[in-house]
């Protein structure tokens, strides 16, 4: 079975940042950012399936993954200024995008502080649904899209829930659900593809609809039968969606 081929530890302002590549060194890169909880490691699926043509590189937010996070959680903004450190670091300003749920929201507030750091984007799932704007709403839709999932994503996330541990969680989710993205999209300058599963209960259709038309270059592509981690419960068809984009190739 395929695993990461490198792993990558790139101290910025302190941290030792962590992120897991797949692919050769010599074909074009894309850079993952995960959502609330997650880590690099739901997006392997999807890295194989882009592998050899593209050269995957899926980061480890502070606090979540492999890489350690200051005592309080950071919330949107301090993710994203993060993220862009880390991008700045590794020479990967530019880079083509692609997130899941929370991270779509960090990689659209980083796009309204420092946008040649941002490359066309992939959003998968892109929260926070305005019709679930609630702790209670949202775990409700959680549990539900649960059963939607290829089985194998409640270990493995779960295992991701351990590591960031349940205080860093529920801080870095109130920061998520006070987080008006749909404010920001309209600074967004480069192309998105919004991607929405057919099946996903925490993002809705009429939100992933105004998401993809608030953004100047936006559009959705809705994939039958799947839910919310389409990176990891459908990645061959993600795969094909993200290369239909252009700078991807």
């Amino acid at each position: 079975m395929t695993r990461w081929r490198e792993h990558e530890v790139t101290v910025v302002a302190g941290t030792p940042v962590h992120a897991a590549v797949l692919g050769p060194a010599s074909a074009p890169e894309v850079v993952c950012v995960h959502g609330l909880g997650c880590s690099h490691r739901y997006f392997l699926p999807l890295a194989r399936c882009l592998a050899p043509r593209t050269r995957t590189v899926a980061v480890d937010l502070p606090g979540f993954g492999r890489t350690p996070g200051p005592r309080e959680a950071l919330d949107i903004r301090g993710l994203s200024l993060a993220l862009a450190g880390w991008l700045r670091a590794t020479g990967r300003g530019g880079a083509p995008l692609v997130a899941n749920s929370v991270g779509c929201q960090v990689v659209v507030d980083l796009a309204t502080h420092a946008p040649e750091l941002v490359g066309p984007m992939v959003l998968i799932g892109p929260t926070m649904d305005a019709g679930a704007r609630s702790a209670w709403r949202l775990a409700a839709r959680l549990a539900g899209n649960t059963a939607f999932e290829r089985p194998g994503i409640v270990p493995l996330l779960g295992r991701d829930y351990l590591a960031c541990g349940p205080r860093r969680y529920f801080a870095t989710l109130r920061a998520a659900l006070d987080d008006r993205v749909e404010d920001k999209l309209g600074d967004v300058r480069v192309p998105v593809t919004v991607v929405r599963g057919q099946r996903d209960l925490i993002v809705s259709r009429e939100w992933s609809r105004r998401f993809a038309g608030l953004l100047p270059q936006g559009k959705l592509v809705e994939v039958p039968g799947a839910a919310h981690t389409l990176n990891y419960s459908v990645p061959a068809e993600t795969a094909r969606i993200i290369r239909a984009v252009p700078a991807f190739g």
